[in-house]
């Protein structure tokens, strides 16, 4: 018995593990700083939009976003199926060109969309309109699902994403 338990664990780790993979590569583009030069992107390729994380260096929730759940292959697939992802920093002086064109930099676009606590994520419409803002770490990966299907459907145009999760369940 104990061995037949220990063969099953070793399995439901192995699969665990397996699902895992590094947000850096899996998860987020590579920014280019041009964000407008991003939205023809994201239209040539048939996208929904572009998802911007806000975040800041050493945010235990981006943290636990980023190694609980935007960790996961099923997430990784379904908003990099639907999305051009980019983390940005609230404090990073990076220049970079915003959805208008207009130069700026990484702090100062966040403090333009009030980015202000961490993380912070909005999704853009292919025009470069925000439409979505969701603010903190959600409770698991299922939430954060819920969250890309909430803007992939385009359900935030009838109603809150409260609404919406109440509606599924």
């Amino acid at each position: 018995m104990l061995r037949v338990l220990g063969i099953a664990l070793l399995l439901w780790t192995t699969t665990a593990f397996a699902e895992m993979r590094d947000v850096q590569n899996y998860f987020f583009q590579p920014k280019l700083g041009d964000f407008k030069a991003e939205l023809d992107t994201a239209r040539q390729s048939g996208k929904s939009g572009v998802l911007l994380m806000f975040v800041m260096e050493d945010c235990p929730f981006c943290a636990r976003m980023e190694s609980n759940i935007l960790s996961q292959s099923e997430v990784q697939d379904y908003y990099r199926k639907h999305f051009l992802i980019f983390e940005m920093d609230v404090k990073g002086g990076t220049p970079m060109t915003d959805f208008k064109g207009v130069n700026t930099t990484e702090k100062d676009f966040a403090l333009k969309l009030r980015a202000r606590a961490t993380p912070t994520f909005i999704f853009f419409d292919n025009q470069g309109e925000p439409v979505t803002r969701f603010i903190g770490p959600t409770k698991d990966a299922a939430e954060f699902l819920l969250l890309g299907r909430y803007v992939v459907e385009g359900a935030y145009k009838t109603q809150p994403f409260s609404a919406y999760k109440a509606s599924i369940k």
